[in-house]
């Protein structure tokens, strides 16, 4: 796989960290990343939004998925687009990217986030968008969603995201390098630009791996997990074994949950699923339950079909690896 990511077959691959029983079994950093240097996560920073969701539910911070999102913030209103259909809008509707908002940034028809970053108030933003369709019935993912996840998370706890991540997660994972964005008014991103290290990407996946626990420390509840990571909705029409150009695999479709997404990696031989994380350029979380392991990838294929070559990756020289052993 290092050979190959050298000889210019993976050209921007740039850091890839796999364990297995939560013993780091191999690493490597290419095309200028050094460990431990910090990477950004994009999207896959939505299913580390996620997990803290969970967290704050096991707190009781949040009462649960079905609590209304607008009350959240009455500090906003009036809110502008005002319709009564909002008032339906719920945490779950957030997770599960059917929040409504006109907006989506999956097929790039209408990526409402470059607008939001033009703004002082990202939360007011978001808060003020209008409507396409009644809360709960269409998935358009869209970024706007797990921004105003965050804003629950700092409404809810009374402190900010990075001081409740702090707290919550990082900590008791040993995460302390990392970095946030920020909006002027210092409200931190939860949808993407947050950067931390390759190796720490892998501590996250290991949380999940374990159904919520990390070196023995209950981390969220195993609930959360299993719910979060559940394969409930089909992305239409889309595979990332398919795009990723391999030719051993049979594609398989893609699925999404609470900002996780689920696939199933097939062969003539044998067959994984795979839920991870998945971030704009070729950053992944992955985790392979069956065989006990976590496998991460960071790369700086932006905007382009080479960020599921790590797909291909995993096709033709993790999961053969593993399988034989």
């Amino acid at each position: 796989m290092t050979i190959a990511a050298n000889n210019g077959t993976y050209p921007n691959l740039e850091g890839v960290t796999i364990t297995q029983g939560g013993k780091l079994v191999f690493e490597t950093y290419l095309h200028g990343l050094r460990k431990g240097g910090l990477h950004d996560t994009r999207s896959a920073l939505k299913s580390v939004t996620a997990l803290l969701i969970g967290i704050a539910i096991d707190k009781g911070f949040i009462k649960n998925v079905h609590q209304k999102v607008y009350p959240f913030f009455p500090e906003y209103k009036p809110y502008g687009n005002w319709t009564s259909l909002k008032d339906s809008m719920t945490i779950e509707h957030l997770l599960e990217m059917k929040s409504g908002f006109d907006c989506e940034e999956w097929d790039g028809s209408k990526d409402c986030e470059d607008d939001m970053e033009n703004t002082q108030d990202w939360i007011k933003f978001c808060l003020d968008l209008p409507l396409k369709n009644k809360p709960g019935t269409k998935w358009d993912y869209t970024s706007i969603n797990a921004m105003l996840l965050g804003g629950i998370l700092a409404h809810a706890s009374h402190r900010s995201v990075s001081e409740f991540a702090d707290q919550y997660l990082f900590k008791p994972l040993g995460i302390t390098q990392y970095r946030w964005t920020k909006d002027p008014l210092g409200h931190e991103t939860t949808a993407g630009s947050f950067y931390i290290s390759p190796g720490d990407m892998n501590k996250i996946g290991q949380v999940v791996l374990n159904d919520g626990v990390y070196n023995g420390k209950r981390i969220v509840s195993g609930q959360w997990v299993k719910k979060m990571t559940e394969s409930c909705i089909k992305i239409e029409d889309f595979s990332n074994v398919r795009f990723s150009r391999n030719k051993t695999a049979i594609p398989q479709p893609t699925y999404y949950g609470y900002a996780w997404y689920t696939e199933a990696i097939k062969t003539d031989q044998w067959k994984y699923t795979v839920v991870f994380a998945s971030g704009n350029g070729g950053q992944y979380i992955m985790v392979i339950r069956d065989l006990d392991l976590v496998v991460t990838f960071t790369g700086n294929s932006y905007n382009s079909a080479k960020s599921k070559l790590p797909f291909d990756i995993l096709v033709k020289y993790i999961l053969p690896h593993f399988t034989k052993k």
